[in-house]
């Protein structure tokens, strides 16, 4: 059960306890404001230097520089920023929140030399964790979940995309969505759920017989219960086809889901110009991806997805986000949190490995984090930036900008996370 942290006695002088929980207040004394406005390039966050934010009922409702603050907003509770530097609240665009146990060998196995390929082959892997998963009680992973969530908000994420895909069956795929749904009321953290059944063919059945139940069973009831908002698939050689990937997204868009993929992280399989002919929001991985494919997720508008701690652990080229961003693409970043390929949710360290693997800006990165990884989810109209209208959601960093929050990087700086006007680390 989530437990709201305690305010800070130097923030309570003018804060009442009624309205530290009404979503109404001025963060005042910013030291540097990452606004992350669409206008312009990604590389544009539009800081505001000695800024301040107003908030009420949970969303901004005006944002610039302190000394400009209107009259009649003065008298609402004022919460100090102590001179940080305030992003918007950070956006996990692509995890794999829930799962049952743990995969430390493999990473010792892929230090002496085996492949991703070759453990999966051997039985680790996905399949591996989807045993694990299917062992563990609803309980067990409602427990996990939501510590790892009372984690990651200390971080200053506030938005999480949670996919299936360990459970590879009927049942099992829906015990995960129904996960995400029961922990949304244990948690502040806004949840978006994704339906990944096709991450690859469970051992009990062949490919096209699995596929076949995705499609007329596993879809229709995801979308009945309301459990998904997104519907993904992994395009690779071992797990399934671009063919698959066309029936089970389908069968998702006649459903209410949209489009998602896992595509080029081991190999070019065409994941861009398939993500731009299926109308995907976003295609993940891309580290293999062509120039051509780059050039079809822009003219479509697909969002692409960097996933550093992926290339990081399995020692594998990165995406090369600089020639995505140059060929007109959005980049969001996102951690891959997973229990094989990407056992962290460390996002702020995400970014900074976006930077330095990736070739992105820190100013990239970050809109990557916020109002791109917002974008990848839909929800770009709500959150991922700060201004009049949307979510107060933002995070508080010992930091004085981007550039060097990033260049100098350590373990944690943030001081504080809110979450709808409501400060809760």
């Amino acid at each position: 059960m989530w437990k709201q942290p305690e305010m800070p006695l130097s923030d309570t002088a003018h804060t009442s306890s009624a309205s530290a929980h009404s979503g109404v207040g001025i963060l005042t004394d910013i030291g540097w404001l990452a606004t992350c406005r669409a206008e312009g390039k990604q590389s544009d966050v539009h800081p505001i230097e000695h800024a301040a934010v107003a908030f009420s009922g949970g969303r901004i409702d005006w944002v610039g520089k302190e000394e400009d603050l209107p009259v009649e907003l003065r008298e609402r509770p004022t919460y100090s920023a102590g001179g940080r530097m305030v992003t918007p609240g950070l956006v996990d665009c692509h995890t794999h929140l829930v799962f049952g146990g743990w995969r430390t060998d493999e990473f010792r196995r892929r230090l002496a030399g085996e492949s991703y390929l070759d453990i999966a082959a051997s039985g680790g892997g996905i399949k591996r964790t989807m045993k694990q998963t299917r062992e563990a009680s609803t309980e067990e992973l409602q427990r996990h979940a939501l510590g790892n969530l009372q984690q990651m908000v200390r971080l200053g994420i506030t938005t999480v995309e949670c996919k299936s895909g360990y459970g590879l069956s009927f049942e099992d795929e829906l015990k995960l969505l129904r996960v995400v749904r029961n922990i949304q009321p244990e948690t502040p953290v806004h949840l978006v759920s994704t339906l990944l059944a096709a991450h690859v063919t469970p051992p009990e059945c062949n490919s096209q017989s699995y596929i076949q139940m995705i499609v007329h069973e596993l879809i229709p009831t995801v979308s009945a219960e309301g459990l998904a908002a997104f519907n993904d698939i992994f395009v690779e050689e071992g797990a399934f086809s671009a063919d698959d990937a066309r029936a089970v997204l389908g069968a998702g868009v006649e459903h209410g889901l949209r489009p998602k993929l896992h595509v080029d992280q081991l190999h070019d399989v065409g994941g861009g110009r398939l993500a731009a002919e299926v109308g995907a929001i976003s295609a993940d991985h891309l580290e293999f991806t062509s120039a051509d494919g780059r050039r079809a997720m822009a003219a479509a508008g697909v969002v692409g997805v960097c996933l550093p701690f992926a290339s990081l652990y399995l020692n594998q080229p990165p995406m090369n986000a600089r020639a995505f961003l140059e060929d007109g693409v959005d980049v969001a970043v996102a951690t891959d949190f997973n229990p094989g390929s990407a056992p962290s949710f460390d996002l702020p360290l995400a970014l900074m490995l976006a930077c330095t693997m990736s070739r992105m800006t820190p100013a990239e990165a970050l809109k990557g984090a916020t109002l791109i990884a917002a974008r990848a989810l839909d929800l770009e109209r709500d959150r991922g930036s700060i201004e009049p209208g949307k979510r107060a959601d933002f995070a508080e960093l010992s930091a004085d900008n981007v550039d060097q929050w990033l260049y100098h990087f350590r373990p944690n700086v943030c001081e504080r996370t809110w979450i709808g006007g409501q400060p809760l680390v």
